[in-house]
């Protein structure tokens, strides 16, 4: 699926900011790219509609720069703030929240963490690692642990899952207080943080709606723009390992010349090519029915890909594939952590699994 001539310039001017601040793969020059991306191309707002302080673009829009981003492996707060936790504030329905939260995350002021996951990290509705202990008129009081929040050792503020009598509700909390403890987790890939977030009596104001289906919309929202970013990855490394096929001599000749490593690479250029047209596809449809079951199938198959795109990388570049100056094994830790992200392989087959049945 290709982009439209707006998306073809909103790529361009990412691809160029992230080149003209020297954001690599390895390198930690995202970091200074970040406040440039939100100032110069507005990509915090993306998702979010004008009058809430963004520019009204949508899951596509979204996808195009998480494949950017994703391209350089750049460490940015984009997937957990401007679309996880935005989202997840926007389809509650709560306009109070909407106007008092969205516009700090779309210009870059605020960055917003969603605490929701168990130890078992399924991402479902149901599941959630808090609970609402009582409550006032204002103010309810939380406790327990959510597990793999992104961003969450640096967020403002927490938007916290939380069990109560009447199901699930979401909270705002205010991530300075007393009651909130918060650890860094130790992660295979250094530039995506995650945190454990630890209530304690925490106060969170109440946001409204249907706090179970915000959550849900929220995480294929999410699992969507994960999908992009891994496609994006996934060309990055077969764009690499091609250069090199082209110029690593072996046996007098390019190794690219040898038919067994053409047939490899023919076979990921297929493999890259169908990701990022699936992970678009299912982009360009974020408002219509079957949202979930094209964000699960989105998901596996681009982090599947960016899994096998990465392997081909480490073994088809020899003995430097291993290094640890080399850019391949960070492409394998993103490509695996975010397999795991948002509920594992497994949990989001089955959904597409049992829709097939159900037919």
């Amino acid at each position: 699926m290709s982009l439209t001539a707006e998306q073809q310039d909103l790529r361009d001017a990412v691809r160029g900011l992230l080149a003209s601040v020297g954001a690599t793969a390895g390198s930690m020059a995202g970091d200074s790219a970040w406040p440039r991306l939100f100032a110069e191309v507005g990509v915090g707002g993306l998702g979010i509609p004008e009058r809430f302080g963004g520019s009204g673009g949508g899951a596509a829009e979204v996808g195009v720069v998480m494949e950017e981003l994703g391209r350089e492996l750049v460490p940015s707060p984009m997937l957990g703030s401007t679309v996880l936790a935005a989202q997840a504030v926007l389809a509650s329905g709560d306009e109070a929240a909407c106007e008092r939260l969205l516009p700090g995350i779309a210009d870059g002021s605020v960055a917003a963490a969603l605490a929701w996951a168990t130890p078992a990290g399924r991402w479902d509705g149901g599941d959630v690692g808090c609970v609402c202990r009582d409550g006032g008129e204002a103010y309810y009081a939380l406790d327990g642990e959510a597990h793999y929040v992104l961003d969450g050792d640096a967020a403002r503020v927490l938007l916290v899952a939380a069990r109560e009598p009447a199901g699930v509700g979401l909270f705002e909390v205010d991530a300075g207080q007393d009651g909130v403890s918060r650890t860094a987790s130790v992660t295979m890939d250094q530039a995506r943080p995650l945190a454990v977030v630890r209530l304690a009596g925490a106060r969170g104001r109440r946001i409204g709606g249907d706090a179970a289906g915000a959550l849900e919309r929220a995480r294929d929202l999410a699992c969507l723009a994960l999908a992009a970013e891994q496609a994006g990855a996934a060309r990055r490394a077969l764009e690499l390992t091609t250069e090199y096929a082209l110029t690593r001599v072996q046996f007098g000749r390019v190794i690219g010349g040898f038919q067994a490593l053409q047939h490899r690479l023919a076979d990921l250029h297929v493999l890259v090519e169908s990701a990022t047209s699936l992970a678009r596809v299912a982009a360009a449809e974020e408002d219509g029915a079957g949202l979930g079951l094209r964000a699960a199938a989105a998901k596996v198959y681009c982090c599947e890909a960016a899994m096998r795109a990465a392997g081909e990388m480490i073994q088809l570049h020899g003995a430097i594939g291993i290094t640890w100056e080399h850019p391949a094994h960070r492409y394998l830790k993103r490509a695996h952590g975010s397999l795991h992200l948002f509920g594992g392989p497994s949990q989001h087959t089955a959904l597409v699994a049992a829709s097939v049945v159900d037919r």
